[in-house]
């Protein structure tokens, strides 16, 4: 396990947009990477307020399932104690894989914001579109790119260094 080698932010909640939210998100990202896990973080807000954060735990868990974004709903379902989560922000600094995108979905969550997309495994715009089936009752608002340079800086050097150590 090594220290990350990258600065958590420190936002001024002056002014809660997005990139305040992000900051948040990112530092959880920070606290995987300090944990050993790909460095994935995540927050709800509800009422502009901050009702959960998680980063990915797949590891730690031993749980495939472990996702940033499916601890943070389950926390931000409990914390509102309906699990339509219909008034809540989503802001995650990757996009969401087909798992956690369902889950948005399927949550109800009103407005998601990413950083970096993920054109092999991202549902929300990169690989796939799921919150846009023609069918689907529920189809969130989606914004990309929200604190891009730091979002992607620390998912490549993250697995940078995984390769690294796989070819010592």
């Amino acid at each position: 396990m090594s220290t990350c080698p990258f600065q958590k932010l420190y936002p001024s909640a002056l002014q809660k947009d997005p990139d305040f939210f992000m900051a948040h998100a990112y530092n959880q990202a920070i606290d995987a990477w300090n944990a050993d896990e790909v460095p994935i973080g995540a927050v709800i807000v509800h009422q502009n307020e901050i009702i959960s954060t998680a980063h990915n735990q797949t590891r730690s868990q031993t749980d495939p399932t472990a996702h940033a974004e499916m601890i943070a709903i389950t926390m931000a379902a409990r914390k509102i104690g309906d699990w339509r989560l219909n008034e809540c922000e989503l802001f995650v600094t990757k996009e969401p894989c087909p798992m956690c995108a369902g889950a948005t979905i399927t949550s109800r969550i009103g407005k998601v914001f990413f950083g970096l997309s993920d054109p092999k495994m991202g549902c929300l715009g990169g690989a796939a579109s799921l919150h846009l089936l023609e069918r689907s009752n529920h189809k969130p608002e989606v914004t990309k790119g929200v604190l891009l340079k730091p979002c992607e800086a620390i998912i490549q050097a993250f697995f940078q260094k995984q390769r690294k150590q796989v070819s010592a």
